[in-house]
């Protein structure tokens, strides 16, 4: 809107100026048809050149109004347009549902992410109902065993039905899920002094595959008998 004003401004300025220029020569151009062809030639010659002044000078002066104020314009709406990313910025930083929004929408990825690891792990230690950690263990490494899913509540339950959709232990030994469940994070490795707990709960794992696929004697695991140091007990 604003440049459509100036454009009609200006077109308004120089119309007018012009019809001031030939107003005022009105009279001059009159006698051009009563002297002779050089003569008027010449006359017409030096009129329009006055009109072609006149109109430059109008538009330098009104590029001089102009390039000003664009200048100002641009630099206003600079301003503007910062504040506004500004004022954006803090109020989705301020806003506790934009927050609360994003939170859940990256736990939701992460439990997605988790679940799909759920079938690799070895097996899956329960509370049995409050509390769940699967654990995956690669023995052509050096490493301990890591833990590739954990949680509580419902996510213990989906990650107790991934498992048993998917054929993986679970074994219910509340005092090493517990231990489990808050000394570690997704993808680390459990600590060593939970090693000989879970090495035996691993062995159990091992044996109870070679009982499934040959048969023979099958074993056994108490899991009120896993070794748990004092300091990573939890109740």
């Amino acid at each position: 809107l604003i440049e459509l004003i100036k454009a009609l401004a200006k077109f308004i300025l120089i119309g007018f100026i012009s019809t001031l220029i030939i107003w005022g020569l009105r009279d001059h151009l009159l006698s051009l048809g009563q002297q002779e062809v050089n003569t008027a030639m010449a006359d017409l010659g030096m009129l329009v050149l006055w009109v072609f002044m006149a109109i430059s000078s109008s538009l330098i002066l009104i590029a001089l109004i102009d390039v000003p104020f664009q200048h100002w314009n641009h630099i206003r709406q600079l301003k503007m347009t910062k504040q506004e990313v500004k004022d954006e910025s803090k109020e989705s930083d301020g806003n506790p549902e934009v927050k609360g929004r994003i939170r859940r929408m990256q736990i939701e990825i992460s439990q997605r992410r988790m679940m799909q690891d759920v079938p690799q792990a070895d097996v899956i230690i329960t509370n049995p109902t409050h509390y769940a950690v699967a654990l995956r263990y690669d023995q052509t490494g050096n490493g301990a065993p890591t833990v590739v899913a954990k949680g509580a509540d419902l996510v213990a339950q989906q990650i107790r039905m991934v498992g048993e959709e998917n054929k993986v232990p679970v074994l219910s030994a509340p005092p090493l899920t517990r231990a489990l469940y808050f000394s570690t994070e997704i993808g680390e490795e459990i600590p060593s002094g939970l090693y000989i707990a879970v090495a035996q709960v691993l062995a159990f794992v091992f044996q109870l595959r070679r009982y499934n696929a040959r048969g023979g004697r099958k074993p056994h695991i108490k899991p009120e008998d896993l070794p748990i140091p004092d300091d990573l007990k939890r109740d």
